[in-house]
């Protein structure tokens, strides 16, 4: 029930204070006292067992008592008591709580039962509704409302603020009204025992006096809800994040390159912009960024103009706006030779465009029209410095007057002091947003930009890419419950009761092969003369494997071998790899190795591609430089599945190495449909499959001609596994295996062919049937 009810909760229209008191100090005192003298029209009713009137007005002991139920009943008694008052306000009809008390889950065991007890009584009344517990409470500045015990009420407005922290709330309330900004709600959610983010974002999203929302967060509960709340709203109207615990770990040992490179923050920043909100990194920025977004001025792109009357500013603007990957506009020849016919000789030629010291606000107005005429040219700043000639006032009623004639965003930073501020107010009034220092504003011109681009993604439609999913659910369902059976069986009993199991290599691949992602399928051999033999068999060069459930970074323990070229180097591989892995992980299972067809391509580029199970958003996919140098560059991007072609391309785009896939510096471009058709693919097997905790495709070679999975890795929630029977008889193990090994030669003379490789001497047929002589 998202919003049900919550009007009696931010448009009562009578209020009871349960635990209202006479004695200064105390929270039923200060939220009396807000509710009386904060403009509420509605009737207002303090409960306190032991007086008859409290701050003149009159008391009854219990809520049950009142003539008729309050819309909203806001309760500040002790924590033991608020499960019988919570029932009391049920039992009379009151469908609106703001629980202020303390005491709750935030200091431990008795707490959360305590806050058990309240859920299970408001379950009994149906549309209760319940904000908090352990909150400062609401407040409403339109309709006079404020329930809370904060020290003063803020400013009617149109930015809903919603914060998990009620100490951040007394802050930022402060500070708004320093700052003179208005609110349309001022919401301090504490424990979320009812109302979440997603239900006020909802809620918020049909308000005609909410232009956009302020979000605090310290967690999210309730993801699905969230995403679905956020996208709604941030279609319309902005939605700004501040998220706290930027730096928090995981606990839980990653069993993936994935798992160590998408961390918790990561996750986070993926989830806001497929919401298509914009994350802030300093609380300064908070609403800032909230009014001028809500001004509905969005930039087309990161190209910024910059008109400046002196050069230091104007390179100071430069740096921020290059240092947060914004892009200088290049000004067309003919917005250059328009410039030129209105600025004296000396300027600079170019952008930043420096209109010099003298510049009289006609030269001002007439250098900001060129660039804003410019169609290389997304949004503008401003930077004036008060100089012995320059007038403020008459430059800020000039730049107004153009930025007025424009769609496209300007930003202006007055510097200055006393001199200054009527250029401010003048600049403010026209709409133009203003800033003390040119970093200040090019860092709210980019978070510009974000919402721009995440409001492109929401509402773009994809091109078409060549892909049909013609996927046989259950026939895969199948083939993955038999490979994880099959590794059950191999697993030791201790193996078995670990959070995760990690499947084969094989196996892993096997799932992959069933999505149409294409592998190099591996054999498997246990001794040298069994590697020999599959290496003849596969063809020269050979790529051989240390094969273990335990390692997961196989080159940290000599574990890969390269273009293996003969027998003599087969042998030698397999006994050095052993050996190495036993000495640097002796409590690691070794299974033998795998040997694999020798994949090289000098126009390759290695990536990664995985994903993993987040506890609060579910399956995270992850794109990124890949190889043996993954987590040391740590350049990766985040997105949700399932992908569109546009999700994935802006995911690629968005790497650091986006310019090696898309060709550079005479390199050819890689297969780019392709590629976005396995991340596709890729997205749809990780939403599939839940009881994937956490799965590797790294390398995944990309090439100009074609995408090849080079290894892969999957760890399976022991949970799962645990439930599937174990139907199959040895013999029938056997014939299965026999199957598999066919399935892998089919599929690797297919990967060989599309990747370009020759198949050795031998006839095709006469190796399959030497390979499965060995089954």
């Amino acid at each position: 029930m998202p919003i049900q009810n919550l009007d009696r909760i931010f448009r009562p229209r009578s209020v009871a204070v349960i635990g209202a008191s006479d004695q200064p100090g105390k929270v039923g005192h200060t939220l009396l006292q807000n509710l009386r003298v904060g403009g509420f029209s509605g009737a207002i009713y303090p409960i306190n067992a032991k007086r008859s009137t409290v701050q003149g007005l009159p008391a009854v002991a219990h809520v049950g008592e009142l003539a008729s139920p309050p819309d909203l009943a806001v309760i500040c008694t002790p924590a033991p008591t608020v499960p019988a008052v919570v029932r009391e306000c049920g039992e009379i009809g009151t469908r609106g709580l703001i629980i202020i008390s303390a005491g709750f889950r935030e200091v431990g065991s008795q707490g959360r039962a305590l806050e058990e007890q309240i859920r299970c009584e408001a379950a009994r009344y149906e549309g209760l509704r319940i904000v908090g517990p352990n909150c400062l409470g609401v407040m409403a500045p339109h309709s006079g409302l404020n329930a809370s015990f904060a020290a003063s009420s803020p400013q009617a407005g149109h930015v809903a603020f919603i914060s998990q922290s009620g100490a951040l709330c007394t802050s930022v309330l402060d500070w708004a009204l320093e700052e003179e900004i208005g609110f349309s709600y001022f919401v301090s959610i504490g424990n979320m025992l009812d109302v979440g983010v997603g239900d006020l974002i909802d809620y918020f999203g049909s308000d005609p006096t909410t232009d956009s929302i302020v979000l605090y967060v310290e967690s999210i509960n309730d993801a699905r809800q969230f995403m679905s709340a956020a996208r709604a709203f941030a279609r319309r109207k902005p939605i700004v994040v501040y998220k706290a615990g930027r730096f928090a770990q995981s606990a839980k040992a990653a069993a993936s390159h994935t798992g160590a490179m998408a961390g918790v923050d990561a996750v986070y920043d993926a989830a806001f912009q497929r919401a298509g909100a914009v994350r802030v990194s300093l609380v300064d920025d908070l609403f800032d960024c909230a009014q001028l977004l809500a001004r509905k001025r969005i930039p087309q792109g990161p190209r910024l103009a910059i008109v400046t009357n002196a050069g230091g500013p104007g390179v100071m603007a430069t740096d921020a706006l290059l240092t947060r990957q914004g892009v200088l506009a290049t000004l067309s020849d003919d917005s250059l030779t328009k410039l030129n016919s209105v600025l004296p000789t000396c300027w600079s030629h170019g952008n930043p465009i420096d209109v010099l010291g003298d510049a009289p606000p006609e030269r001002f107005a007439k250098s900001l029209e060129i660039a804003l005429t410019d169609s290389a040219v997304d949004a503008s700043l401003v930077v004036l410095t008060p100089q012995a000639m320059t007038d403020p006032t008459a430059a800020a009623r000039a730049v107004g007057e153009v930025a007025a004639r424009h769609r496209k965003p300007v930003l202006a930073v007055w510097m200055g002091g006393k001199s200054v501020r009527e250029g401010i107010r003048l600049l403010n009034n026209f709409g133009v947003p203003t800033y003390n220092t040119p970093d200040h504003a090019v860092r709210s011109f980019m978070y510009l930009v974000s919402y721009a681009n995440n409001l492109e993604i929401l509402y773009e439609t994809p091109r078409d890419v060549p892909l049909a999913f013609r996927l046989d659910k259950e026939s895969i369902r199948r083939r993955f419950d038999e490979v994880v059976k099959l590794q059950i069986q191999g697993n030791t009993p201790t193996a078995v009761a670990n959070a995760s199991c990690v499947l084969s290599e094989e196996g892993s691949k096997e799932l992959l092969d069933a999505y149409g992602i294409p592998v190099t399928l591996p054999v498997r051999a246990n001794d040298t003369d069994e590697a020999v033999k599959v290496a003849e068999f596969v063809g020269y060069p050979v790529v051989l494997k240390i094969a273990s459930p335990d390692i997961t970074h196989k080159t940290d323990v000599g574990g890969v071998a390269l273009n293996v070229k003969n027998e003599e180097e087969v042998r030698v591989a397999f006994d050095r790899m052993i050996g190495s892995a036993r000495t640097k992980r002796p409590e690691a299972r070794i299974a033998g190795v795998t040997i694999q067809p020798m994949i090289t391509a000098s126009d390759g580029i290695e990536l990664i591609l995985g994903a993993k199970q987040d506890p609060v958003f579910g399956a995270v996919l992850l794109i990124g430089a890949g190889g043996v140098t993954a987590e040391l560059f740590q350049d990766r991007a985040l997105g949700l599945p399932p992908l569109n072609e546009r999700l994935a391309r802006h995911m690629l785009q968005s790497l650091r190495s986006w310019p090696l896939l898309s060709g550079y510096r005479g390199r050819p471009a890689i297969d780019l449909d392709r590629l976005i058709e396995v991340m596709m693919r890729f997205s749809y097997l990780v939403a599939d499959f839940p009881q994937i905790t956490e799965i590797d495709i790294n390398p995944l070679l990309v090439t100009p001609q074609n995408v090849v999975a080079l290894d892969a890795r999957i760890a399976i929630d022991n949970q799962h596994m645990a439930s599937l029977d174990r139907p199959f008889s040895h013999g029938q193990r056997a014939w299965l295996g026999n199957l598999r090994r066919l399935a892998r030669w089919t599929q690797t003379c297919y990967t060989l062919a599309l990747c370009g490789t020759r198949m050795g001497a031998r006839s095709e047929a006469v190796r399959r049937d030497r390979l499965l002589g060995q089954g």
